[in-house]
């Protein structure tokens, strides 16, 4: 029996989530679909930091600016999937100074909320770090709990009509008249989907689903190596104050630091190296800023892809690649009914589908706003029942595996 829709979403990661959410309170009729659990990609697998900007608030202000936005939404609607920890840049020795002075410009001019705070104030707040640290800055950095923000969204897509589908794989689709007349969908779905429009929100994978139409989306994507160690006296996230480099960033959780990461382009998202050179190098670097880690017990260890868009890029170590993200309507290439959505962070996924859900009903003659940024995510309040939803859509994933169902 076939099933029918106004918008099929591929990826069931934050942003096709966030896309079907804001899509079904949009009065749109949604059907996502994923091949494995919900943020089984990239989402549940990155070091989940919720970015304030700073970190790129010196060289893409834009970015910059789209963080600190989005931050302060998921602080507002997000409750038990976002931590309030707060940031620290770290100045050590080998460190530019003048690199410091740049962002904290940047973040300046962007505004976002920046204080050079004093040596003895930044160890109370994270009482080992290193004696070598010179100068340290505040930023309003904090952790997202990316299984429990998918699940919420997906939730609340649901519950205003949508039909979620994890363990669902896209196997087909069927361009007919420059238009996707339907797509063909395996496993717990095992069923043709007909659809007014395809939303290609697979992350890393949006090369190979925009294929299925004939459609070329050229993706770079890079490898990241994040390493758990227990460790529970950190308080805020940590950021080496210099260039983005290897193991330049802590993160904490309740009992936990997650130290992360590298950068390593891969040929293919599903089968590449996963290298212990990358995991002694993270670990070797994040000690700089606090030694302890060097020596603390490793948790676990997992690899993420970075979705990265790069048309225009030979293949490089991936540092250089911009990470906003890119709305691509495939009208212009063939396919009147398509859409793919790639790059940018998890702190930004929101906006990504904002952007998203506005050129759909566009498309469709859909006169509604959206009310992502104002509407509570479900269960917000509620860790347990935040918890219940990860379960139900088999989203659990290692990025918050300590804490979630804990």
């Amino acid at each position: 029996m076939t099933i029918e829709t106004d918008v099929l979403v591929v990826g069931g990661g934050a942003t096709g989530a966030g896309v079907a959410r804001d899509l079904a309170l949009r009065g749109v009729d949604v059907v996502l679909i994923d091949r494995g659990g919900l943020a089984s990609g990239t989402s549940g697998r990155s070091h989940g930091l919720l970015h304030s900007g700073a970190r790129y608030a010196e060289f893409d202000p834009v970015g910059a600016e789209e963080c600190i936005d989005e931050n302060r939404i998921l602080r507002a609607i997000a409750g038990e999937c976002v931590r309030e920890t707060g940031g620290l840049f770290v100045q050590l020795p080998a460190d530019d100074p003048d690199y410091f002075e740049e962002k904290r410009r940047g973040c300046e001019e962007v505004g976002i909320p920046v204080e050079t705070v004093d040596l003895d104030a930044a160890r109370k707040q994270a009482p080992g770090l290193s004696t070598d640290v010179e100068r340290v800055m505040e930023v309003p950095d904090g952790v997202v709990y990316p299984s429990r923000l998918v699940a919420a969204n997906a939730a609340d897509a649901r519950e205003n009509g949508a039909a979620i589908h994890p363990h669902a794989p896209l196997e087909s689709l069927t361009v007919a008249d420059g238009r996707v007349a339907d797509a063909r969908i395996g496993e717990s779905v095992d069923d043709v989907v007909e659809t007014q429009f395809v939303v290609n929100a697979a992350g890393a994978w949006a090369g190979e689903v925009a294929a299925m139409a004939g459609l070329d989306v050229e993706m770079q994507p890079t490898r990241g190596v994040m390493v758990s160690v227990e460790y529970d006296d950190l308080g805020p996230v940590l950021n080496r104050c210099r260039d983005p480099d290897d193991g330049d960033i802590i993160v904490p959780h309740e009992t936990e630091a997650v130290l992360g990461t590298t950068s390593v382009p891969v040929q293919d998202p599903d089968e590449y190296e996963r290298a212990e050179w990358e995991v002694e190098r993270t670990v070797e670097e994040c000690a700089a800023m606090v030694p302890a880690v060097a020596d603390a017990p490793v948790v676990r260890e997992w690899w993420g892809v970075r979705p990265l868009y790069a048309p225009d890029e030979a293949e490089n170590e991936g540092r250089g690649i911009s990470r906003g993200f890119f709305l691509l309507d495939h009208d212009g290439d063939g396919v009147a009914n398509a859409a793919s959505i790639v790059g940018g962070k998890l702190t930004t996924y929101r906006q990504m589908a904002e952007a998203t859900a506005d050129l759909v009903c566009e498309n469709l003659g859909v006169d509604a706003e959206c009310v992502t940024a104002e509407q509570r995510l479900p269960g917000a309040d509620d860790p347990d029942r935040l918890d219940e939803f990860v379960d139900e859509f088999d989203g659990q994933g290692p990025t918050d595996e300590d804490v979630v169902g804990g």
